[in-house]
């Protein structure tokens, strides 16, 4: 997807004052019914370029596996496109004691790459967006909600979108349909919510399959 250069241009500059690194735009079908919105690349995928090759990507898979939809299905991407970092300590060999380690993006990375997917979504115009974790799903909607609360819920609303001239977030003319996941890789800090993930899952399969969308 060929994104405007002035949209481009303005992300940028926005991101030049923070700690990130590469850029993955995203990728998939720019027809698809259903839109994947992540968190953020984390090294592997600033790496390659490509959303979700990671761990992340991996579990990501088999969720997708288990719902009966291939990646060619959709349009995948993420709420900030380059990896935010903080510095650790590390003992690793020939590290020099520090390593750059994966973080929680801020809310001025969000800003500076909303336009993008703003642009994104408005081309692709998906029947439904997944919200994979919690800072998707507050970036889309403009929400609070504790994502447990609303886990597995198709929710239709207006969603959030960057009027530039403002400076802030207004809402959407149009109304979306969000369904909020966990991240995937919100299993490997807490192996105990697999149950709760495949819960969500299942209403997602059957929300899917009675829109006919799989």
């Amino acid at each position: 997807m060929e994104i405007p250069q002035e949209v481009m241009r303005k992300a940028e500059k926005r991101m030049e004052p923070f700690d990130t690194e590469g850029f993955v735009l995203g990728g998939g079908r720019q027809d698809a019914e259903i839109m994947v919105v992540g968190e953020a690349p984390g090294e592997l995928e600033a790496e390659k370029g490509e959303p979700f090759v990671g761990r992340a990507g991996n579990e990501l898979d088999k969720q997708l596996h288990y719902l009966g939809i291939e990646r060619d299905d959709m349009y995948i991407t993420s709420v900030v496109r380059s990896r935010p970092y903080k510095w650790v300590k590390t003992n690793k060999k020939g590290s020099g004691g520090m390593r750059k380690a994966n973080r929680k993006p801020n809310a001025k990375e969000i800003f500076a790459h909303a336009p993008i997917l703003d642009y994104q979504i408005e081309t692709i115009n998906p029947s439904v967006i997944i919200a994979l974790g919690g800072v998707a799903y507050q970036r889309l909607t403009g929400r609070q909600d504790k994502l447990s609360d609303v886990l597995g819920t198709p929710i239709t609303t207006q969603l959030q979108k960057l009027d530039e001239e403002r400076g802030e977030y207004v809402e959407t003319e149009q109304s979306s349909v969000i369904f909020p996941l966990y991240h995937p890789a919100a299993v490997f800090y807490n192996p105990t919510i697999k149950s709760t993930i495949y819960e969500a899952l299942d209403e997602l399969r059957g929300y899917l399959t009675a829109k006919a969308l799989i």
